[in-house]
């Protein structure tokens, strides 16, 4: 290995991938240095290289501990404590108990006693640590001494239910007739009650409702936000906050139901005259509902309300809320606190939701999407220190994409993630998991490594760097516990070997759709349902794949081919695509489903998945009125309109949420799946991963 392997190695910087099981592609050493340098590793020549790693392993050596330290609970202790010189002091200072959320993170469970000790040759912990994160000091016999985080995470998340059932659903396309032109936070919670007591769904799983990037037009993907901490006020039920009712001013009164009218007119467009969803114009009207809102005084116990969140959220809420009013291009001073309000409001609806979901009855209640990163113009990239400049994240080179993906996602920086003691991480989750009953992590390899891209480089030229998974997991499983939530992990697509059983081992469900789950191994057949992994979420289709009906009659090619983005020719995408889906339809058929037409076949997939140990299995809402219209087409961007179509039946026709629970194919389909996602025991020999 030469020294810039070595070097970059040191840095978790991966000179070489694979990205098939018999191909290792080597990675530029073009790439190696700018990555290298995005770190604050500068290697301008062959002795500054020697240079660099002489003192980086000089460093590693002369290091008593690591930046930080996992346990896990009734597991060994961590090996670094064993490595430690006889005679070694340490001294556990635990978690705070939390006052601002800047400070100390929530309280940890147990005593909050200092407590010391010497590990001795086996790295022991003492008995009875809390679980939680917190500072430990080493003393060694020579005087030297040595701070680390150590996180005490349970060994397992909570676990899922036996088997439950749910809806997966893009917000935003679902409007009711209450709606201002877009889906909210109380067409959540009404759908909710809806598929928990007229068809006992467990779960409803929506799209990241992360806070957006300000601007004209706003960028619509909701896997692109300014911030992943806190969410966004567009998504609001503006007559929904009680202001609304306590609003006695008439001018006011008056303009909020000139208001409302408006909204009802972008709704009508969207619904009866083929219009997209326009989320600046929503947000447009809403904002200054809102404005008029923020003028009305507030009861003694809303105040009180207010001031706790403010309390709990600490610093990181009025950094975000300057940030909004600078974006808006106000005076942050003058105008922070209107925007610390609308996240209040937001918390507040969101929270809302999750209890509406659990009193109907709803063993999960809503599953929350996190985004795999943040735009690089967002509240979270420009604020704080974490995110690295000048480059983005993706993936490499695959059967799917020739020349590999370019997100446009700034990636954290791990050197800085585990100096911080992954308190932004520890944020971030426990800002979610305040409204979730369980959380779907987007790309969630990205806890193990991410494709990093420099900036003026091809996708192609990018490289692998590696984050502490076991720190990131262990964080991530801390919180959860914390919350009573579970975790679904998206594991789709390449996944490094060992992570897939790193993540089942501490209790996070996989993802499976149904057209990838093929014997890949073997001669790639479609998985029967008993060879399928129970620990996961089971769904026919994703956001970024054609509904079920699409597939079934082969519109998705014809799509693609129209707008010019087969880089193969059509009738070799047609034919292939047929056989795929001959290929499961048959399977189908030999299982006894029936596949006699489109809605037939569509309750045949949802069949099939509740005869997997799958513990979750997830409608596509679209897939319950025969949607055919993707909501995202990858590899688009003003080709098609992603993120900004309403749910629609079979003939295109916009519905309202009223429609689509009064619609006998959506009735139909959602009772044979309560039918049968009754518990079921896992076949003999069913995988656990």
């Amino acid at each position: 290995m030469d020294d810039l392997s070595r070097l970059a190695e040191l840095h978790g910087i991966a000179t070489a991938y694979r990205p098939a099981a018999d191909v290792t592609a080597t990675v530029p050493p073009a790439t190696v240095a700018a990555v290298l340098g995005l770190l604050g590793v500068a290697t301008d020549g062959p002795g500054d290289v020697r240079a660099r790693l002489a003192a980086a392993e000089a460093e590693a050596v002369a290091r008593p501990l690591p930046p930080v330290l996992v346990g896990w609970a009734g597991e060994p202790p961590p090996v670094a404590l064993a490595a430690l010189p006889p005679g070694t002091r340490v001294r556990l200072d635990p978690e705070e108990a939390e006052g601002a959320e800047g400070a100390g993170a929530a309280a940890a469970d147990g005593a909050a006693a200092a407590v010391e000790w010497e590990p001795g040759p086996a790295g022991a912990l003492p008995e009875g640590l809390p679980l939680g994160v917190h500072r430990i000091t080493a003393t060694l016999p020579d005087g030297r001494t040595a701070a680390a985080t150590l996180i005490l995470a349970p060994d397992r998340a909570p676990a899922a239910p036996a088997r439950t059932h749910g809806l997966l659903v893009q917000l935003y396309s679902l409007l009711s007739e209450r709606s201002w032109g877009m889906g909210d936070l109380g067409d959540l919670a009404a759908l909710a009650r809806w598929a928990a007591e007229t068809h006992g769904a467990g779960f409803v799983q929506v799209n990241p409702l992360h806070a957006a990037v300000p601007g004209t037009p706003t960028d619509p993907s909701p896997y692109r936000p300014s911030s992943r901490r806190f969410p966004d006020p567009v998504h609001l039920r503006v007559e929904d906050v009680p202001e609304f009712a306590d609003c006695a001013d008439p001018r006011a009164r008056a303009e909020l139901a000139d208001l409302a009218d408006r909204g009802a007119q972008l709704r009508r467009s969207v619904l009866e005259k083929g219009a997209l969803i326009d989320r600046d114009a929503v947000w447009a009207l809403k904002r200054r509902a809102l404005e008029l809102l923020y003028a009305v005084p507030r009861t003694p116990e809303r105040a009180a309300a207010y001031r706790r969140f403010r309390a709990e959220q600490g610093p990181a809420l009025d950094t975000h809320a300057a940030w909004c009013a600078s974006a808006a291009g106000e005076e942050p001073r003058e105008r922070g606190d209107f925007h610390r309000w609308l996240l209040w409001l937001t918390d507040t609806q969101l929270a809302a939701a999750q209890r509406a979901a659990r009193d109907a009855g709803m063993s999960v209640g809503i599953v929350h999407d996190l985004a795999v990163g943040v735009h690089p113009d967002g509240s979270d990239a420009l604020t704080g220190p974490f995110h690295a400049r000048h480059v983005s994240v993706g993936a490499p080179p695959d059967a799917f994409n020739a020349r590999g993906q370019d997100w446009g996602l700034p990636p954290w920086r791990p050197d800085r993630l585990a100096a911080a003691g992954y308190a932004p991480l520890r944020r971030l989750l426990r800002g979610v998991f305040r409204y979730a009953g369980a959380l779907r992590i987007d790309h969630v390899m990205g806890l193990f490594r991410l494709w990093w891209i420099p900036e003026g480089m091809p996708p192609a030229d990018g490289a692998y760097v590696g984050y502490d998974g076991e720190a990131m997991l262990a964080v991530l499983v801390l919180e959860a516990h914390r919350a009573g939530a579970l975790v679904i992990g998206e594991d789709l697509g390449t996944v490094e070997p060992g992570v897939r059983q790193a993540l089942s081992r501490r209790g996070v469900l996989g993802t499976s759709v149904l057209w990838f789950e093929r014997d890949w191994a073997g001669g790639g057949a479609p998985l029967p349902p008993e060879a399928w992994r129970s620990d996961c979420l089971a769904t026919a289709t994703t956001h970024d794949l054609p509904p079920s009906a699409a597939k079934l009659a082969g519109a998705h090619v014809e799509l693609r081919d129209r707008l010019g983005l087969l880089t193969r020719p059509a009738e070799l995408e047609r034919a292939e695509d047929a056989a795929d889906t001959a290929e499961w339809l048959e399977l189908l058929d030999g299982l006894g489903l029936e596949t006699k037409d489109e809605e037939a076949a569509v309750q045949a997939l949802y069949a099939f998945l509740l005869r997997t140990p799958a513990r979750m299995v997830g409608v596509w809402l679209p897939d319950a009125v025969g949607d055919r219209r993707p909501q995202n087409l990858p590899g688009t961007w003003d080709q098609y309109p992603n993120w900004r179509l309403p749910l629609a039946d079979a003939s295109g026709r916009p519905l309202t949420l009223e429609e689509l629970t009064a619609s006998p194919r959506a009735n139909a389909l959602l009772s044979a799946v309560r039918e049968g996602a009754g518990p079921r025991t896992a076949p003999p020999g069913a995988r656990a991963v």
